[in-house]
């Protein structure tokens, strides 16, 4: 093998470490500096939409494998609803609904990311149902862990249509750094802080695809 593609993946390699180690402490440290806040939210989550108070999911992580996501419910009943229940906005709450908006309902996460299921930025996790539906160069899109945020959580999230977030995710993965990351960090900072394409995450045309697969196996037209 080529010494200088050696040296690029002993160097790659060595730079996920850091990246892990990164996770785990802002992570760890993060969710020590946020305890009242997490409580706090969870009491009010348990007022306004009940048990159970975290929204609990299994989605794709690294190379496809199976995770359990958490983070704050911001609906009524029938969260886990399936990807074809495409009335979930009438179920959101006014809580829910600011959470979405300023992306606190993710802070539960940080636990994913300690556990090391995510990192704190990665391709964001879709829904266990679509892994069939990707294309092998969308497919790529999990060498990476998924993350808190990301290239294309940055670049508009549901402002961009769902081939462009794939583009933007696979680019991410052949791109990758941590000085990368330090730049998706910042810039989800001000993202959050001013609404910027901050929008529900309802991955509208993959829905269309699983539709589409579904009339099929039906054998309707």
């Amino acid at each position: 093998m080529d010494r200088r593609l050696m040296g690029q993946r002993r160097g790659r390699g060595l730079g996920r470490g850091v990246k892990r180690l990164i996770d785990t402490v802002i992570a760890g440290v993060g969710l020590i500096v946020l305890a009242v806040p997490l409580a706090v939210l969870a009491v009010l989550v348990r007022i306004t939409v009940g048990r159970p108070i975290l929204f609990r999911q299994m989605r794709p992580g690294y190379r496809g494998k199976p995770f359990e996501l958490i983070k704050f419910r911001t609906m009524h009943e029938d969260d886990g609803a399936s990807v074809l229940d495409f009335q979930e906005t009438e179920r959101i709450t006014k809580l829910g609904a600011v959470l979405r908006r300023t992306s606190l309902d993710e802070l539960p996460e940080l636990w994913n990311i300690l556990k090391g299921d995510m990192s704190l930025v990665g391709p964001r996790p879709l829904l266990m149902e679509y892994l069939p539906l990707y294309t092998p160069e969308e497919n790529r899109r999990h060498e990476m862990k998924p993350g808190l945020t990301g290239w294309a959580q940055i670049h508009g999230r549901r402002l961009i249509d769902m081939s462009d977030r794939f583009v933007l995710d696979v680019w991410y993965v052949d791109h990758w750094s941590l000085a990368l990351d330090f730049k998706i960090l910042a810039m989800t900072v001000r993202a959050v802080l001013t609404g910027e394409g901050v929008v529900p995450d309802r991955p509208d045309e993959i829905a269309d695809r699983v539709r589409q697969t579904t009339k099929d196996d039906r054998g309707q037209d």
